[in-house]
């Protein structure tokens, strides 16, 4: 294992070319009434496709924050984020939102899974919104993978957090996308619901046939020493880069 400081945060144009996304001092802070709260400050890096990443610190240390500007789910008051090269961040909210449901899928902690609808019906949200003939079919199948076969009529109340993570899990790879968010996905869940959960994440991962890029959000060392890299992230700033 290696690990190398970013001090320097030094990005050259090779870099530059493969990077699915790329930070350039992004920064993110909020008003207050005396000085502004800094959140994330000065941040420089690179994803490349396929990659498997995590973004690792404690509570507090801005890695949500981070997560929500990678995915263009809020804007950054300092700097930009490239996406393929091209300005990401400084697009408007309906372009963002664009990208995002042609590329972009999620998994949160608090799993996000509408109360109303079956679990089936949950996983098939974002083929529908597609307009996808087969998002039935295909939401039954991914279902079947995450092996929940025989809760696909029961509403999120009706199962455990580890049932409705993996019908969240099922949901995020269901649209085969080509960059996943994880956001601490096993933070709500006990240690054998956790561990199964993340071996699930991990596994549907690596039997997807396309280079998925997998972003995993974590304050669990152990499970972001399950990625290939690890960004550590501290106050707002990221302190140290390590291969796994």
């Amino acid at each position: 294992m290696t690990s190398n400081p970013l001090a320097t945060n030094v990005t050259n144009k090779s870099t530059e070319t493969a990077s699915l996304l790329q930070a350039k001092n992004l920064g993110y802070s909020v008003a207050q009434d005396e000085s502004p709260l800094v959140i994330l400050h000065n941040l420089n890096l690179n994803i490349h496709s396929g990659e498997q990443l995590a973004i690792l610190g404690p509570s507090g240390a801005g890695k949500s924050t981070l997560l929500a500007l990678l995915a263009g789910l809020d804007t950054p008051t300092q700097g930009e984020l490239l996406w393929r090269g091209k300005p990401f961040s400084s697009l408007d909210e309906d372009a963002r939102a664009a990208v995002r449901a042609k590329e972009v899928g999620f998994i949160f902690q608090s799993f996000q899974l509408l109360p109303e609808l079956s679990a089936l019906e949950n996983v098939m949200l974002p083929l529908e919104l597609k307009g996808d003939p087969k998002a039935k079919e295909q939401a039954a199948e991914w279902l079947a993978k995450v092996g929940l076969s025989q809760r696909i009529k029961h509403r999120p109340s009706q199962l455990s957090g580890g049932e409705q993570q993996r019908v969240a899990i099922a949901r995020a790879f269901v649209a085969q996308p080509q960059v996943l968010f994880a956001d601490e996905p096993t933070g709500n869940l006990d240690v054998d619901n956790g561990r199964k959960v993340a071996n699930l994440l991990f596994e549907l991962k690596a039997s997807t046939a396309q280079a998925m890029t997998l972003i995993l959000v974590t304050h669990d060392r152990q499970l972001a020493q399950r990625c290939q890299r690890i960004l550590q992230l501290e106050a707002g700033q990221l302190v140290a880069e390590t291969s796994t």
